[in-house]
């Protein structure tokens, strides 16, 4: 459940605490169900993820829709989850980021901590410079030319220097943003480059991410 009415909504159902900090998680009990809140987002709203035992999902469900009515509340399906997660940066597990992609080139630096012992941590590259490609978030020019994954990533001189991981329609901006992982030396925001769409080439611009939210005032609201 996420959306700047999240709070309210199941308070209006709970009576327990919900002033437990971002990346928490507490048992809280909505309605009648039990479960577990988990106070993440993968979509850059405040909000929790809700998992009860499996016989009482379905009330769970029927309790938030109805809670939810007054302030507008509506089912929110994969696209628009992914439309979000591309307006805030949020790499795709499986297609943006695997098992074989360092967190310095991939953007998620910011969450390593080297102060202790972890298994990989020798395998890590240096942090400072991470490997010879980075992970980045482009901006197509024409926002109803939508990238899905593998198209190639072009320089205006028509070299391929990487393909699409994933990509998608950011409503919230009205945008069309891709990923793709591109060569170190022209991972900085302002490269020009070129997507192609179904046959088309349709200029870009590596930007600085997340587009959305950039400090995370909303997901800590």
């Amino acid at each position: 459940l996420w959306g700047p009415n999240a709070r309210s909504i199941v308070e209006s159902v709970s009576a327990d605490d919900l002033s437990f900090r971002y990346m928490q998680a507490r048992q809280i009990t909505i309605g009648e169900v039990p479960c577990w809140a988990l106070r993440v987002t993968y979509v850059g709203e405040s909000g929790w993820e809700l998992y009860p035992a499996a016989e009482f999902g379905v009330r769970l469900w029927d309790t938030l829709v109805q809670a939810g009515a007054p302030f507008g509340l509506v089912p929110g399906g994969y696209r628009a989850i992914d439309s979000l997660r591309l307006e805030k940066g949020y790499r795709a597990w499986g297609s943006d980021i695997t098992s074989e992609t360092d967190p310095y080139s991939s953007g998620l630096g910011f969450a390593v901590r080297l102060d202790h012992e972890f298994i990989g941590r020798d395998e890590l590259p240096d942090p400072t410079t991470g490997g010879e490609q980075r992970l980045c978030c482009l901006v197509l020019t024409d926002a109803l030319s939508v990238a899905l994954g593998n198209e190639p990533v072009s320089l205006p001189t028509g070299e391929i220097i990487g393909r699409v991981t994933s990509g998608g329609q950011g409503y919230s901006l009205g945008v069309s943003i891709a990923y793709a992982w591109l060569p170190r030396a022209l991972a900085e925001a302002g490269t020009a480059v070129s997507v192609e769409v179904f046959g088309v080439a349709v200029a870009a611009e590596v930007r600085a991410d997340p587009l959305f939210d950039p400090v995370g005032t909303r997901v800590r609201a």
